[in-house]
């Protein structure tokens, strides 16, 4: 070094030579010393091209110094020149730039996002092989089934079809309801300009058998048992439970997932069927206000329903169960630790259910529309 151990205050001089714009320092570069020198030095660094620092004249510099120098190299986008600096401070700041996060540095924000969104899709994939995954599993399990009949337990299964479809349908019937009389109630007020209102019992019927009562009641579905069968199946991972039943030989999938995916499916067309039954009867509650007889209205929907509407809403609830029940099963095997993650569970459950429900539904349109249903 040039001066003395001790140094003195820390001082900034600028000078150009030969259109370059040089930094020389000079004293202590501490915490107290950069303080005067902060604001000069980052305005005019951005300036500086290229940047070089003389540190020939530094007598001390510690992390804070170092820091300082890296804070000016980032405001000018690069990286300095270093001239006379002490083999210490040159070490010293090497270890700040390292230390740097993504965005504090010199480089670009760019691949920092790039790298976002490179996590983002192997989650996505690691998400869509699990999925296929647990399919592959739920299949070999009900091919296996018949040599596994007595780990399909009958009372787990006729509990799990209680708790899915009977104490469902209160609300099934009060939602279906509802839904009838608002959408006669909706539809009629513009159908009676033209003189169409008697056509309303014909639009409700088709909405509810084809559209509005599978989906309805696949929503339902998510949201009581989806999240219930996530829930439970989680509370056994966490617990280990599950771990308990591979040491004693006995297949999970066969266990937890089979009688609850059979109970979906068996329940999710009669509680779509219901909500069709309610919602007619709430059609008919508004058709019947507006005096219309209920043999006008019997005769309307007759003629508007075929049994291809009904045959294809039952076919949609049947696979809607299936998706309900897979997705709520696969959270719950799928949890991790900790007080939060059954929680975390149940929720990605009910997402996923009726998100994969309302993409089906679309795919059914395509197809019904291509067939000609």
């Amino acid at each position: 070094m040039a001066v003395a151990p001790d140094g003195g205050p820390a001082t900034l001089a600028v000078e150009q030579s030969d259109g370059r714009v040089i930094f020389t320092f000079s004293g202590r570069l501490d915490v107290a010393g950069v303080a005067t020198l902060w604001r000069k030095t980052m305005r005019t660094a951005g300036k500086a091209d290229p940047l070089i620092f003389d540190l020939s004249r530094v007598a001390f510099c510690d992390v804070g110094g170092a820091a300082f120098l890296a804070a000016a190299e980032r405001a000018a986008g690069k990286e300095a020149e270093l001239r006379g600096a002490d083999p210490k401070v040159t070490t010293l700041l090497a270890l700040v730039r390292a230390g740097e996060g993504p965005g504090e540095g010199q480089g670009p924000t760019q691949p920092h996002a790039q790298e976002h969104l490179g996590e983002i899709a192997r989650a996505g994939l690691r998400a869509a092989g699990d999925g296929i995954a647990f399919l592959g599993e739920a299949a070999v399990a009900l091919v296996r089934l018949p040599a596994r009949r007595r780990m399909l337990r009958l009372p787990d299964l006729a509990r799990t079809i209680d708790q899915a479809g009977v104490r469902a349908l209160p609300l099934v019937i009060l939602l279906g309801y509802l839904m009838g009389l608002i959408l006669a109630f909706q539809s009629s007020i513009p159908m009676r300009r033209f003189g169409a209102d008697l056509f309303v019992p014909n639009l409700v019927a088709i909405s509810l058998i084809r559209e509005l009562g599978p989906l309805l009641s696949a929503v339902i579905l998510a949201g009581r048992s989806g999240s219930a069968f996530a829930a439970e199946i989680g509370s056994m991972k966490v617990n280990e439970e599950i771990d308990a039943l591979t040491t004693m030989a006995l297949d999970p999938m066969t266990m937890l997932v089979l009688p609850r995916l059979i109970a979906a499916m068996l329940v999710m067309p009669a509680l779509a069927l219901v909500l069709d039954l309610a919602g007619l009867a709430g059609m008919a509650t508004v058709m019947t206000s507006f005096g219309f007889p209920l043999v006008t209205i019997s005769h309307q929907v007759q003629y508007a329903t075929i049994p291809s509407y009904v045959y294809g809403g039952m076919f949609k609830a049947l696979c809607f169960g299936a998706v309900v029940a897979a997705i709520g099963c696969r959270a719950g095997l799928a949890t991790g630790l900790g007080p939060r993650a059954v929680g975390l569970s149940a929720t990605a459950a009910v997402v996923g259910g009726i998100v994969a429900t309302i993409l089906l539904d679309g795919v059914f349109a395509l197809v019904f529309y291509r067939l000609g249903w």
